[in-house]
């Protein structure tokens, strides 16, 4: 467990038509996670961070450090604060080899080092990369070259502008290892801004759900996603990230067997071992209910639940929150199932799960 002091930070940025007015509490290491729709002010909070809005006022302690306190007069310029910042496209210089962009890099850091030279080409696999030019790369390699660079500038702090959103899904697919190796194998936090619930499911600790400048929610990201009262923008979004255990696997049908508090689901062959730990994301949209246990079905995974509240919205839809003994889940039906099954808070249903998404 990460011992040290949390990262505190307080903006206040105001531009004509939107503020930006949040308070935040992020963990001291793995991957904190900024998550809302264009505009809703992510972008925003990360060059805050970073010292880049001129106008924004508040306070920013990372590492015991303070960056900024307007209250108090100290504010820290970008180029001394030790944060690294990977955006959206790489931003190679592309009159140097990799190799040169990450000497130019290290040349500069100031600080304790945080991770070495030959370790970060390990962690990113790109050792077969350093003598090759930028435009040699494809998207994905050029990324982790982007983020190799970041890390050995010996950031307290690493910072992450939506760096898949310039990729297609192949790429994507690439680098996602990658940002979850990193994530187990170093104590710099990182702050990564998206809007695909997808790659925040799948690599954040913590989340931060903003909307219109404001926080919405903040914490644990089992815990966030699995609130029915958060408007997390449409039906793919909303869904839970659960940690499970594999338990066992079926060779014959090419089945896995995860548990978790309160319960259990098959899922398509998961190479993992028994006893592993794997985060699974069920969408609300993959949840069905009934009141009796279904016969006949081509479902495998029919699981007993209490539900714990409901909320209506304008698209005629209700998200129902369950318990799963211990385990919340969340389950997207019609208004109109809803009001003929009378799922109103304490009645038993049974949650028939479609379909789970193995995170890894």
């Amino acid at each position: 467990m990460n011992t040290a002091a949390p990262i505190e930070a307080r903006f206040a940025l105001r531009y004509p038509g939107f503020d930006l007015d949040v308070d935040l509490r992020l963990p001291a290491g793995g991957v904190s996670a900024l998550f809302g729709p264009s505009g809703s002010g992510k972008t925003s909070c990360l060059r805050c961070f970073a010292g880049l809005e001129s106008g924004c006022e508040g306070r920013i302690v990372v590492a015991g450090d303070t960056w900024q306190d307007s209250a108090g007069g100290r504010f820290v310029p970008p180029h001394r604060r030790r944060f690294g910042l990977v955006f959206q496209d790489a931003r190679l210089f592309p009159h140097l080899t990799v190799r040169g962009n990450l000497r130019y890099a290290m040349d500069r850091a100031a600080g304790p080092e945080a991770v070495g030279f030959d370790e970060v080409v390990r962690l990113l696999d790109i050792a077969d990369l350093l003598e090759r030019q930028p435009d040699r790369l494809s998207g994905g390699e050029r990324q982790r070259c982007a983020i190799a660079r970041a890390l050995l500038t010996r950031p307290s702090l690493l910072l992450l502008d939506e760096p898949l959103a310039s990729l297609d899904e192949a790429r994507k697919a690439e680098l996602l290892p990658y940002l979850e190796r990193l994530r187990g194998a170093l104590s710099i936090p990182m702050i990564y801004v998206s809007h695909s619930m997808r790659e925040v499911a799948r690599l954040a600790d913590h989340l931060v759900l903003l909307e219109r400048g404001r926080v919405q929610a903040s914490g644990q990201i089992t815990e966030v996603t699995a609130r029915a009262d958060l408007d997390f923008g449409d039906d793919e979004q909303a869904g839970v990230v659960l940690q499970a255990r594999c338990a066992a696997h079926d060779a014959e049908f090419a089945l896995t067997q995860v548990q978790f508090e309160g319960g259990a689901l098959w899922l398509p062959r998961v190479d993992c071992e028994i006893g592993q730990v794997l985060r699974i994301r069920v969408q609300a949209s993959d949840v069905s209910l009934a009141l009796e246990p279904p016969r006949a079905t081509s479902i495998l995974n029919v699981l007993a639940a209490t539900v714990l509240s409901r909320r209506d919205d304008q698209r005629g839809t209700s998200l129902v929150q369950l318990d799963l003994g211990g385990t919340r889940l969340l389950a997207r039906v019609t208004r109109r199932s809803a009001t003929l099954l009378g799922l109103q808070f304490g009645r038993t249903v049974f949650a028939q799960i479609k379909g789970a998404a193995v995170l890894r």
